[in-house]
C-alpha cells in the first residue's frame, strides 16, 4: 500500500449510480483500488479526467462528499510457497487464521500466455475416476468444465479430483459457496493431509457477489506463480463459473448496460475466455490445467453460459444421475475431452482407445435395447446382455465414486467384456484379445 503522503484523496463525487460513482481525478489508472467512505472501489472507466469508480457493496448510503482516496494500486496477490495450504477470500486475505503471507507482489488479471510460449499439451493428467480417466482422458494445459444440475454433488466430484490428481499444486477458486461447502472442502482437504498441495480462495453466498469476479484471477496468478516460477503442473478447479456470470450481469445491469442473451452482458464471451485462456502448457515442463463447474439451470445447455463456455473450452464433462443405478455418473454420451487422443494410448496402455470404443459402443446399444423395452418390443438374447453389461459398466466405472488408476479401469473393462459377451461381439484388435482377454 503506498503511504499516506502518496495517495489521492477527493472530497466531491459528480454523480452516483446503483453501483458506481464519477467523480473529477487526475493520475489514477484502469483497474486501480480506491476507497469510497470507507468502501473498496475499483476505477472501471476514465473519459479524459472523469473517472468512474465500481463500489463493490454498492453505493447505499454514500453522500456527494464522501472521502474518495485512490490507493495507486491494482488487486494484486503476495506469491511465494507460503501460499500453500492456505485458504484466502477474494483479496488475497487469509481466511484460515494463519499469518498474512510475504511474497513478491503481483498485480492479477494480466494477459494470458504468449502463444509462442506454449506447448502442444502431452502430459496425462489422472484424476482417479474411470468416467473421466478412461472415457475422456484430461491433458495438462487443458480447460474443461463440468456441465452439472445444481442438486448434483460437483463439489463432492471437484473434491475427489482435487485429491486423487496426480499434480504437484492443485488451487481451488469457490464462487458463491455456501458455509457448508466452505467447511466441507476445508475440512476434507486437512484431515486427508493434503494442504501441502492445495491453496483456496473463497468467496461466500455472505461475501458480496461482485467480489466473485475477483476469485479466478487470484487463483489464476497464483497458478501462474507456480507454473512459471517453480516449473510445476497446477491443476486449478473454479467452482461455480455460473455464479461468476451471475455477479458479471449484476455488475453489468448495475451499471446500466443493455443485456444480451438471457440477461447476461453482452462481453460474456471475452470475460469467460479471459479465464479460461490462462490454461497452458510451458515448454519447460511447468503447466496449468483447468477443470471448471458450469451449472445449469434445468439441464438447459443453450443458456448464454454453458453456451459460450462450449466454444471457448476443449470438450466438457457432463454429470448426470443413473436411475438404474442410483448414482452420479460422467455421462458417456454427452460428454467430451478433445484432447484424449493425444495421451490416450500413447501415456496410457496401448489398448486404451480400443477398449474405450468398444464399451461406449456397447453401451450405446444398451440404450437402443432400452427403448425397445419401453416401447414393448421383444428383447433378443445380445439384448439383454448389453443391459446387464450398462448397468455393471456404470457401477463399476463411470460412476463418480469410483476409485482406479488407469490400468485398473481398462482391466475391469475387459473383465466385463469377457463376462457378456464373445471377443467377436466386442469387435477389438485380435494382438490386445490374445493379451487381455479374461478366459
Amino acid at each position: 500500500m503506498a503511504t499516506e503522503a502518496f495517495q489521492k484523496i477527493y472530497t466531491k463525487i459528480n454523480s452516483i449510480t446503483k453501483a458506481t460513482c464519477s467523480l473529477k481525478a487526475t493520475g489514477v489508472g484502469y483497474d486501480e483500488l480506491a476507497t469510497v467512505n470507507g468502501k473498496l472501489a475499483q476505477v472501471v472507466k476514465i473519459m479524459g479526467d472523469e473517472v468512474t469508480l465500481q463500489v463493490f457493496e454498492g453505493t447505499g448510503g454514500i453522500p456527494t462528499n464522501a472521502e474518495v482516496v485512490f490507493l495507486g494500486k491494482a488487486p494484486s496477490l503476495k506469491v511465494s510457497e507460503q501460499l500453500t495450504g492456505r485458504f484466502f477470500n477474494a483479496y488475497g486475505d487469509p481466511i484460515d487464521g494463519g499469518p498474512v503471507v510475504e511474497g513478491t507482489e503481483v498485480e492479477i488479471g494480466g494477459p494470458s500466455v504468449n502463444p509462442v510460449r506454449r506447448k502442444q499439451p502431452s502430459e496425462l493428467i489422472a484424476t482417479g475416476i474411470a468416467g473421466i480417466d478412461l472415457n475422456n482422458t484430461l491433458v495438462t494445459g487443458q480447460k474443461i468444465p463440468f456441465f452439472a444440475d445444481p442438486d448434483q454433488p460437483y463439489n463432492q466430484v471437484m473434491a475427489n479430483v482435487a485429491m486423487r490428481a496426480e499434480t504437484d499444486k492443485i488451487i481451488l477458486g469457490g464462487m458463491g459457496m455456501t458455509n457448508d461447502d466452505y467447511l466441507y472442502f476445508k475440512n476434507l482437504f486437512s484431515n486427508a493431509g493434503a494442504l501441502d498441495r492445495i491453496i483456496c480462495f473463497m468467496n461466500t453466498t455472505e461475501d458480496p457477489a461482485v467480489e466473485r469476479l475477483l476469485i479466478p484471477d487470484m487463483a489464476l496468478t497464483a497458478a501462474e506463480y507456480f507454473a512459471v516460477e517453480k516449473n510445476q503442473k497446477v491443476l486449478v478447479l473454479l467452482t461455480d463459473m455460473t455464479m461468476y456470470a451471475d455477479a458479471l450481469s449484476i455488475v453489468s445491469n448495475r451499471m446500466d448496460q443493455i443485456p444480451s442473451k438471457d440477461s447476461m452482458p453482452g462481453s460474456l464471451y471475452s470475460d469467460l475466455a479471459k479465464i479460461y485462456e490462462k490454461a497452458v502448457q510451458f515448454p519447460a515442463g511447468g503447466s496449468i490445467t483447468i477443470i471448471a463447474v458450469t451449472t445449469l439451470s434445468g439441464g438447459d445447455i443453450t443458456h448464454a453460459v454453458p453456451d459460450n463456455t462450449g466454444y471457448i473450452t476443449e470438450g466438457q464433462l457432463f454429470l448426470r444421475r443413473d436411475s438404474d443405478i442410483g448414482k452420479v455418473v460422467v455421462d458417456p454420451f454427452r460428454s467430451l475431452s478433445r484432447l484424449k487422443q493425444l495421451v490416450a494410448g500413447k501415456k496410457t496402455r496401448k489398448d486404451h482407445p480400443q477398449v474405450m470404443n468398444a464399451a461406449v459402443r456397447l453401451y450405446a446399444d444398451a440404450a437402443n435395447a432400452k427403448t425397445k423395452l419401453e416401447n414393448g418390443f421383444d428383447l433378443t438374447d445380445y439384448d439383454k446382455r448389453t443391459l446387464a453389461f450398462a448397468k455393471d459398466y456404470s457401477d463399476k466405472l463411470l460412476a463418480i465414486d469410483v476409485n482406479l488408476n488407469t490400468t485398473e479401469m481398462l482391466d475391469t473393462t475387459w473383465g466385463l467384456f469377457a463376462e457378456y459377451f464373445k471377443p467377436e461381439e466386442v469387435n477389438i484388435r485380435q494382438e490386445f484379445v490374445d493379451t487381455y482377454w479374461k478366459k
